[in-house]
């Protein structure tokens, strides 16, 4: 691992022994060169220039975060909250600009400062409050993201345009956020290397209480540290909501993670004492350069997430090698020396790395493209069975009209799409298939693929602000007076009811929430007694209905913005439901349906998912093929109970 805290406590010890310590202290070095020279060789779209402009921006985002952790971890601390303060931070911004009308630069400053006082926070906590790091940021995670809800209400609040200019690119062709991740990179190098509170932050780390008893304010040092972390987090929070081109609430969300595995890969120990800001850029970058092979591999998101995992346990394991090969602590900032080898070093590893990666070129060259059309499929979640028919369907159609298709999981984190989408069109696909995670910040990838003239076909939910081919879809809010009107009639016009929302912040959520309130104003007898989100899973659903079920034992319907939330409030209603209490669920999966022909589950109101992934492959293909398409194509809902399901086909 690259770091420049370490010593050999030996000496060279012939070559084989110079060799090794190279490779062991520049592991993370290394790992990098291995990755680009391995996708290259593996994918011909892997080693173009726009493709390694997409690595440096989707980077940016876990590279700034990790240069903030690089601060606390260094001094053997932990913040697990910077995902939360991003999102956050940006919350405040575009509101403050927005609905507050504050200036713009002052909105700015103010996102800065929520950054700067959830770090402070964190740093009282830990400093004063003698709480352990992991505790006090657990903590600032949930209040931060629990105020950017709050702020928000729950839904993305556009940026200012001035602000968005962040995702611009300079000339043309490089991006912004490539320059702002450079320049917090310095800045945390200068912090590290330079600086009294830099040489304060590894003598904590290497011992805190030889670094009181030298005379280190080791309480007021941990307050700058956190609140360092927390400026770093507010301006990633920043270049991530310009990249959306609004405020998610959801945003950064298990991003802390990415950050301390970006950190760990780059040399930094758990431990403290060591780390530095150019090993922490090349563990993000690693993680960049894995999911940007994985998706243009087609390889899963699924096991994407078990590489990473072998990644970051391989980067330990060569921290403890490297330990147990002899090197020991160094103060920082020291060593010239040893600095102009490792700049020699890392000149080495870049011409070593272009003439690999040029040799392996030469493999693609000349190769003759395939004659199949090839298309992208970008999903907002495959953890849920709605999502799942979807893929099917396109699949089973895909391989009916010979198209290669592949399907990326964007996990319900728009950034991540956006990410698997700037990728699909750097590898040139021929059309693009995107149910967006939320509909705003999905435009500007679409913009830059109709840019590239690529067709985009949004299938269930559309995107805003930007030209697609088509949008296929079922209508949310027209399902949602449906299920409205279902239940009423089943309660014949009067009862308490219960509604379970979806994931806040996304566009399937408002939509079903706003159809389910237009349809209820025709039923003034139903009494909405409570509104609770359980984000499209059945866990919670099963939770959050089982908690109202205490303040309102005598509810007698339920509606719910999906079937596994339906499915969740089956299991906590136990024998009432289907009897003293009538549940409608959204979606029409085959576990709902299998409910509604048990009994359980009075209604589903069906869109048809599988119809909407081949009907979309369907639409695509024309656009790539330069025929017209609709603007619009509808596959009806239907409200499927007991007595029509034999009919039904999905």
């Amino acid at each position: 691992m690259a770091t420049d805290t370490l010593k050999s406590t030996t000496g060279a010890g012939g070559a084989s022994g110079g060799l090794r310590r190279l490779l062991l202290d520049n592991g993370a070095l290394t790992a990098l060169i291995v990755l680009v020279v391995a996708m290259s060789a593996l994918s011909g779209d892997f080693l173009t220039t726009d493709n390694l402009l997409n690595v440096g921006v989707q980077a940016a985002v876990t590279a700034i975060l990790a240069f903030g952790v690089t601060f606390v971890i260094v001094s053997a601390g932990i913040d697990l909250s910077v995902g939360s303060v991003a999102a956050l931070s940006a919350t405040v911004l575009a509101w403050s600009a927005t609905s507050a009308g504050v200036p713009v630069f002052l909105a700015v400053l103010l996102a800065i400062a929520t950054g700067i006082a959830c770090g402070l926070v964190n740093g009282i906590l830990i400093s004063y409050g003698k709480l352990p790091p992991f505790i006090a940021t657990l903590a600032m995670l949930s209040v931060a993201r629990g105020l950017s809800l709050v702020i928000s209400e729950g839904s993305p609040i556009p940026f200012p345009d001035s602000v968005s200019h962040l995702a611009d690119t300079l000339g043309g062709w490089l991006p912004v956020p490539v320059l702002v991740m450079v320049a917090m990179g310095l800045i945390a190098a200068f912090v590290l290397g330079r600086t009294y509170i830099g040489r304060s932050m590894y003598a904590i780390g290497g011992n805190e209480e030889a670094a009181r008893l030298s005379g280190l304010r080791v309480k007021k040092q941990k307050l700058a540290i956190y609140a360092f972390s927390g400026v770093f987090a507010a301006v990633a929070g920043v270049v991530l909501a310009a990249r959306l081109s609004s405020a998610q609430p959801q945003a950064a969300d298990g991003y802390e993670l990415d950050a301390i595995a970006a950190v760990v890969i780059g040399g930094a120990s758990l431990a403290g004492g060591t780390g530095k800001a150019s090993g922490t850029l090349i563990g993000a970058l690693i993680l960049a350069v894995l999911r940007n092979g994985l998706n243009l591999l087609n390889v899963s998101a699924f096991w994407q997430q078990v590489v990473i995992g072998v990644v970051i346990a391989l980067a330990v394991l060569l921290d403890t090698a490297r330990r147990k090969a002899g090197a020991i602590p160094a103060a920082a900032g020291t060593g010239g020396g040893g600095k102009g080898r490792q700049a020699v070093t890392y000149g080495l590893a870049a011409v070593v790395t272009v003439a690999i990666v040029g040799a392996t070129s030469f493999l693609h060259n000349g190769s003759s493209a395939a004659s199949a059309p090839k298309m992208g499929l970008s999903l907002s979640t495959l953890n849920n069975p709605f999502f799942v028919q979807i893929r099917a369907g396109a699949q089973a159609e895909a391989e009916k009209l010979g198209v290669d298709l592949t399907v990326t999981d964007a996990q319900n984190d728009a950034s991540q799409q956006a990410n698997q989408l700037q990728n699909f069109t750097g590898s040139g696909l021929g059309a693009i298939i995107v149910n967006p995670v939320d509909s705003d910040a999905a435009s500007n990838s679409v913009k830059a693929a109709d840019k590239a003239k690529i067709p985009v076909v949004a299938v269930d939910r559309g995107v805003n602000n930007a030209r697609t081919a088509t949008l296929v879809a079922s209508d949310n809010v027209a399902g949602g007076e449906l299920a409205a009107k279902t239940v009423a009639e089943k309660l014949g016009g009067k009862g308490k009811i219960v509604i379970l929302q979806g994931q806040a912040g996304t566009s399937a959520a408002r939509e079903r929430a706003q159809g389910f309130a237009s349809g209820l104003k025709s039923y003034p007898g139903i009494q909405v007694v409570a509104q609770q989100p359980a984000d499209f899973d059945r866990t919670k659903g099963l939770d959050v209905m089982s908690n109202l079920l205490q303040a309102h034992p005598d509810v007698q319907g339920v509606i719910a913005a999906n079937d596994e939330m339906a499915l969740g409030a089956i299991k906590a209603l136990g024998s009432k439901a289907g009897k003293s209490v009538s549940v409608v669920g959204f979606d029409g999966t085959p576990d709902g349906l299998k409910a509604v022909e048990g009994g359980t589950l009075y209604a589903s109101v069906a869109q048809q998912p599988s119809q909407l992934g081949k009907i979309a492959v369907d639409n695509a293909l024309k656009a790539l093929q330069g025929k017209k398409v609709e603007e619009t194509v509808k596959v009806p809902v239907k409200v499927v109970t007991k007595e029509n399901l034999a009919g039904f086909s999905g």
